[in-house]
């Protein structure tokens, strides 16, 4: 009897203590006698059936005949009785919830045949299936990242992908008629990366030995944004500022052990030790230990000092902090509540997704309609934050802002610094492109000489993606808009919403600003012949196969640059 009443009291409670319906029922103290997983699993469910089961409901007239259950709680029951796996109730027959239900199993049995049929749906799998897709939202491919600490994409393709189609852009990964397929697609904007359908192909890798031996992590495309965008090449050492759980920062290892930087280091700081711990497993199973990532367990990167000695060749630093996860796919996103009609008429009552009530009655007048629901925001690291007005939220977005403008402006101060990419999995402005704006504005910007990556300096990659920033949001200048990156869930090309922006600055025996003087192929690789010899970009040629005149001109056009790239491994 507990897990029916419980969990329709958590959707009918409001949400304006305690956060996400998620967060309420595995918290600690939620006081819950039934098991959490058990609580979740039911709400969840009849979220995503409650618009077929109200109608179900309703037009059995079951609220009418039996006035001891509530709206909540005959939908929960309803969903048990027609469609969970054992199709009944978990209560003795002798229960008296179960008998009130039992009474009215045939005519339910019916309506929910009627329900189905008028949604054109020829069997009740057919109907769980769009139910199903509804509530999942538009399809989002599983990203993969090859892993060049522990192998090669060749490699994967040949062993844990050997025998699955390959095909040419995300649109047909995420065709409808390939889910749950052996399909894939190679990226064209990170090297290593590819995307899996989404469902059974995709939801194999978790499974795979590939995935458990750290041969490939699952890695959202965007978020290997950052490491893309600040292109280590193995000139001196690497800050993460906000390393945890370690995806950008085995990523940096990764580029860097591609490039010839073993003798480069990536310091990744992680002030909750907790979190810590989950960066350290996750260095360790990517093969990132041993000297290339050291962790700072409990490191706030605000405390520390540029100055000190151990930072003196970090010559990167990737920023990615804790921001509101407004871009995030897939974070405690319930269906809407519809739940049944009331004894007494009126319109069905709709609850929001995270558990608050409204009825909604045409006789009420506008001025008396209750507030929207509170909105619940999950931020990166999974903590939650209940916000019940437009100006709540705003302030939350400040307070984040501020502890992102202190952070960019602490990195620039690292004196061998030339380059700084700075990210959110958010979707506001005010964490992006405003950060972006006020940073530049800032002494230590203006001091240091730091200033925006042009989208024309960017890596390939990083420099076609499509989609930039909001001019507006940037004073109107068009310069750093083009130089920030954006995506955006939802829209067709299969990633989350996120942001990112790099900061480049000249300093003696400073790198090129764009891809240095050498020709380099599309995963980023200096262009070399059997000998080793690198092709310049000016001419086309092998570097010694110039003539004086072609060596003098292409020293001029490097402007000294040449000395600084000259020899880089690959």
């Amino acid at each position: 009897m507990s897990l029916y009443h419980e969990t329709a009291a958590l959707l009918s409670a409001p949400t304006t203590h305690g956060g996400s319906l998620k967060s309420r029922v595995f918290k600690k103290d939620s006081g819950l006698k039934s098991p959490p997983a058990q609580v979740y699993a039911l709400a969840l469910e009849s979220c995503k059936w409650s618009a077929v089961l109200s109608e179900v409901i309703d037009n059995t007239g079951l609220l009418k005949a039996e006035r001891k259950l509530t709206p909540p709680l005959a939908l929960l029951l309803t969903h048990d009785l027609l469609l969970s796996k054992s199709a009944r109730i978990a209560l003795p027959a002798t229960h008296g919830l179960s008998q009130s239900l039992a009474r009215h199993r045939a005519r339910l049995a019916s309506e929910l045949t009627r329900a189905r049929l008028r949604r054109g749906h020829p069997t009740l799998t057919s109907l769980r299936a769009a139910v199903d897709a509804a509530a999942a939202g538009p399809p989002h491919p599983r990203w993969v990242r090859v892993n060049p600490l522990r192998t090669t994409l060749d490699e994967q393709l040949a062993t844990t992908f050997d025998g699955w189609d390959v095909v040419p852009s995300v649109a047909d990964v995420l065709d409808p008629a390939n889910a749950g397929k052996k399909v894939l697609c190679l990226d064209g904007h990170v090297p290593n990366l590819v995307a899996l359908a989404p469902g059974g192909g995709g939801e194999w890798i978790v499974k795979s030995k590939a995935y458990k031996e750290g041969w490939v992590v699952l890695q959202d495309k965007a978020s290997c944004f950052p490491a893309c965008l600040l292109d280590p090449r193995g000139e001196g050492d690497v800050v993460d500022a906000c390393a945890a759980p370690g995806n950008k920062t085995t990523h940096l290892a990764g580029i860097l052990a591609e490039r010839g930087g073993e003798g480069s280091t990536v310091f990744a700081f992680e002030k909750d030790r907790r979190r810590a711990e989950v960066l350290e497993e996750m260095v360790r199973k990517a093969g990132a230990g041993e000297g290339t990532v050291v962790v700072s367990k409990g490191v706030d990167f605000l405390k520390v000092d540029p100055g000190e000695r151990r930072y003196a060749r970090v010559g990167g630093l990737l920023l990615d902090p804790s921001c509101s996860g407004s871009g995030i796919v897939g974070r405690d996103e319930m269906p809407e509540l519809v739940l049944p009609e009331a004894v007494g008429g009126g319109t069905p009552v709709v609850a929001a997704a995270t558990g608050k009530k409204r009825k909604r009655n045409p006789a009420d007048k506008e001025e008396k309609r209750p507030p929207p629901p509170p909105m619940v925001l999950v931020d990166d690291d999974g903590d939650t934050t209940t916000l019940t007005s437009e100006a709540a939220l705003q302030e939350r977005i400040r307070s984040l802002a501020a502890f992102q403008l202190a952070l960019l402006q602490h990195a620039m101060k690292f004196p061998a610094a030339t380059r700084i990419t700075y990210s959110t999995c958010s979707v506001y402005a005010g964490e992006n492109e405003h950060v972006v704006v006020a940073a530049l504005a800032s002494d230590v910007a203006r001091q240091r000489g730091w200033r925006i990556l042009k989208r024309a300096d960017q890596v390939r990659g990083m420099r076609e993606w499509e989609v930039r920033g909001d001019k507006g949001a940037c004073d109107g200048d068009e310069d750093v808009a083009e130089g920030c990156i954006r995506t955006y869930r939802d829209d067709g090309r299969g990633v989350m919403g996120f942001f990112v922006a790099g900061f480049v600055r000249n300093a003696e025996g400073g790198r090129d600003e764009g891809d240095g003087p050498y020709l380099r192929d599309e995963r980023g690789m200096i262009v070399r012949d059997a000998e080793g010899i690198p092709t310049l970009k000016s001419t086309g040629k092998k570097a010694v196969e110039m003539d004086e005149s072609e060596e003098d001109a292409s020293s001029e056009e490097g402007s000294g640059d040449g000395d600084d790239w000259d020899g880089f491994e690959d």
